[in-house]
């Protein structure tokens, strides 16, 4: 397949990026007239309730939007160039459910345990316990799944097993909820922006500028872990010290991300693929390009989200699984020969 040019492409990621925040940022259950837009983001949200709407509920959503989009996607290619498998996939792996899991049992077992933390700690808690799920479940995926030999469906296995057990617990934790909780943890867990606020965007921003730089500068070892274990390790780069760090930093942008938004899937399986298709399967195109896309189709999922059914609103997950359900059963069916 021919690939796109990058000027080409980096120039139609900008025109996209640019129309879709402003998309974004003007339509929604309460239609914000461009003059007014244009306004209100010059002068600030004012004593209008159309600048409130703007700066309280808007921007925060949709910054929130984009520095998810952009972790999920970029931990989705390391979890991709870790286990050599094009079917890896945060969700799938159970990074995602293990950070879940961690929040759910926070959130209903340890009762106000936030409310005892002096409020400037209090944003960090469900971060720091989404990130410790994450960072076990990967751990165990990898002990469970993974050896120089291992077959790629004994990690799809192995990821799948996790993320049953992780439902369970989820589920024992929903059973034991108040009704309170419960109507929390049941919208939290199908994944929603509703919730953005600054600290959030904050949190999320500050932990995807500290991953992206590093991400990116494991763009060789992870193209020389695509030919093999063996051969990386010939290539002069310590495996183990890499696996480390793409478990790490997979977890940590995992879990910034379930930790205020819930379960988006998806967003770590397409993306990755869609710039293969587009660019190759170099690291250093495909890291910078899928933290753009990633971030623009998570953006598009939560427009979809709160317009389709307008004044309601419909959990982002059950878009993005809806988009990503027939993708993975597209790439299972070109994998299927590979898996055996």
């Amino acid at each position: 397949m021919k690939h796109l040019p990058a000027a080409w492409l980096w120039a139609g990621l900008a025109l996209a990026f640019a129309l879709s925040l402003a998309v974004s940022l003007a339509t929604g259950p309460t239609h914000l007239p461009w003059p007014t837009l244009i306004k209100h983001l010059f002068t600030g949200p004012g004593e209008e309730l159309q600048g409130l709407i703007l700066w309280q509920i808007r921007i925060p959503r949709t910054l929130l939007a984009l520095c998810v989009g952009a972790l999920l996607a970029v931990c989705g290619v390391l979890i991709q160039g870790l286990f050599r498998n094009p079917l890896a996939e945060p969700g799938l792996m159970g990074v995602s459910s293990g950070a879940t899991l961690m929040v759910v049992v926070v959130i209903v077992m340890a009762g106000n345990l936030s409310n005892t933390l002096p409020g400037a700690l209090r944003p960090f808690l469900l971060p720091l316990v989404a990130f410790v799920g994450g960072l076990a479940a990967t751990r165990l995926v990898m002990l469970l799944g993974h050896n120089s030999h291992a077959a790629p469906l004994r990690l799809i296995l192995a990821g799948v097993a996790f993320n049953m057990m992780a439902a369970a617990g989820i589920g024992l934790c929903a059973y034991l909820s108040t009704n309170e909780q419960l109507r929390t943890l049941t919208f939290w867990s199908l994944g929603s922006f509703s919730a953005a606020t600054w600290s959030a965007v904050g949190i999320t921003a500050a932990v995807l500028t500290i991953i992206a730089p590093l991400a990116y500068r494991l763009w060789r070892p992870l193209n020389a872990l695509l030919l093999g274990e063996s051969e990386c390790r010939h290539l002069g780069f310590d495996v183990p010290v890499l696996k480390r760090r793409i478990v790490y930093l997979s977890a940590a942008g995992v879990g910034a991300a379930v930790a205020f938004t819930g379960i988006i899937g998806f967003i770590g399986l397409v993306v990755p693929h869609i710039v293969r298709m587009l660019v190759g399967a170099d690291h250093r195109r495909l890291l910078p390009l899928s933290l753009v896309l990633g971030a623009l189709l998570t953006l598009w999922a939560d427009w979809l989200a709160r317009t389709v059914l307008s004044p309601a609103e419909l959990p982002v997950g059950i878009i993005t699984s809806l988009i990503g359900g027939p993708f993975f059963i597209y790439l299972i069916h070109r994998q299927r020969g590979r898996l055996s």
